[in-house]
């Protein structure tokens, strides 16, 4: 499981996105990017962060590290913002907290390079998790100490919206003429070949494993939580052996 924290000082909201997460301190000394239970998709958008972003630091790539976050609604009351209390209020106990890279700058496409063979593998795993939030106005992507990084993927796997179509959207081709990095002439194929073959079972396993139960709990149409992450697991398991076929709007992507 994710390590767990506490969170001791709610420093300020960040403005920046639609579900305005904040930067807390906590217990551990360290200083976190949070993101609440009770904003936007609720514990669904947090679910997400915590599959992709654990299945991408399993495949290689930089993303911030992941915590659980047990927050106290009291520290909201001297919130002078109302929109900021009353998501404190509605995000008592587990949360999500993410490393807060210091200094990182946001991605932009016209001040920075990025290989065909890194712009592959992550138009590549962006595909795999169905990944809608990575156009070019919105990369979702920093610059840290030299170094491309990945941040929000609560945009990801949108079938966990509506289980009982997860298989059938879960099929859909993965349009790829907006994505950030379309402009690099992302290397798919070669991408596919290096990283399908790592997306097993064990793997998505373990990536789901780090889900706390109480995001899962309650699911309808699910009797466990375990239950729950296997139905998280099949759809990406699938999506691996061939996603790559299915990439389109890159120019001289097949």
């Amino acid at each position: 499981m994710l390590k767990e924290a506490i969170a001791t000082r709610f420093i300020t909201p960040l403005r920046e996105g639609g579900s305005l997460p904040g930067l807390v301190e906590a217990d551990d000394f360290g200083t976190y990017v949070i993101k609440f239970t009770g904003a936007g998709q609720g514990r669904k958008t947090l679910v997400a962060e915590v599959v992709v972003g654990e299945l991408a630091r399993r495949l290689g790539f930089r993303v911030p590290r992941l915590v659980t976050l047990d927050l106290d609604p009291v520290l909201g009351l001297g919130e002078p913002e109302q929109q900021v209390q009353d998501l404190l209020r509605a995000s008592g106990g587990t949360n999500l907290g993410m490393d807060f890279l210091s200094g990182a700058l946001g991605f932009d496409p016209l001040a920075f390079g990025v290989s065909p063979e890194e712009a592959g593998r992550i138009v590549w795993f962006d595909a795999l998790v169905n990944n809608v939030d990575r156009s070019w106005r919105n990369p979702n992507m920093l610059m840290w100490r030299g170094d491309l990084w990945l941040i929000d993927h609560g945009a990801t796997m949108i079938w966990h919206h509506n289980w009982p179509g997860a298989e059938a959207s879960a099929a859909r081709p993965y349009d790829a003429s907006d994505h950030a990095l379309a402009r690099f002439r992302p290397d798919i194929v070669a991408a596919a070949a290096d990283l399908a073959p790592l997306v097993t079972e064990d793997l998505l396993a373990e990536a789901t494993a780090e889900i706390p139960d109480v995001w899962l709990a309650d699911e309808p149409g699910f009797d466990t939580p375990d239950e729950l992450r296997r139905a998280y697991a099949r759809p990406l398991l699938a999506r691996a052996a061939a996603i790559h076929e299915r990439v389109t709007g890159i120019e001289g992507d097949k």
